[in-house]
């Protein structure tokens, strides 16, 4: 079984890996994640879009935050996995002169701050299952298992659960 690790949604990477580490378990098959960024970024050269210097998956983090990572055409990382609030200059030492797409449902809200004549942005091009079975069958044949009992999500930030401000009563 192949899972998305994260970053994302708490719940629903809470909800996803259970899953599948109960499939795995009870089925007594291998465990396998893989990056959701990353995972982004390679559906985007592997579904034949546009080449382009560099590929920033982004995964909405509210607000003005987003978890993003870059990676160049050959999806290599030229900047790790980390939540970033988004200003005028974020990520101009790294794109500047670089064609760049960004990718993900963090991109439209970051769309008006980062413009430029280089950038395409496509909030539309979405995480999917469909993006972590050439990387999972890769890992599979290296053996590259997660261990079922320990396994956890990447989380990337801790969850921080607050009061509602709605009346209950």
């Amino acid at each position: 079984v192949v899972v998305s690790k994260g970053p994302g949604s708490y719940t629903g990477l809470r909800i996803g890996v259970s899953f599948a580490k109960g499939l795995c378990y009870a089925l007594k098959i291998p465990l396998i994640s893989i990056d959701t960024l990353h995972a982004i970024a390679l559906g985007w050269v592997q579904s034949g879009s546009p080449e382009v210097d560099l590929i920033c998956p982004m995964i909405d983090a509210r607000r003005m935050e987003v978890y993003s990572a870059i990676y160049n055409s050959n999806l290599q990382s030229l900047k790790s996995i980390s939540a970033d609030i988004i200003e005028v200059n974020s990520y101009s030492e790294l794109i500047q002169d670089k064609t760049v797409v960004f990718i993900g449902d963090g991109a439209n809200k970051c769309q008006n701050l980062l413009q430029g004549e280089k950038r395409t942005f496509r909030g539309d091009f979405l995480p999917s299952a469909a993006y972590l079975g050439k990387e999972g069958y890769i890992k599979f044949q290296k053996s590259n298992f997660e261990d079922v009992a320990y396994f956890e999500p990447f989380y990337l930030k801790e969850f921080i659960a607050l009061k509602s401000k709605k009346s209950v009563i």
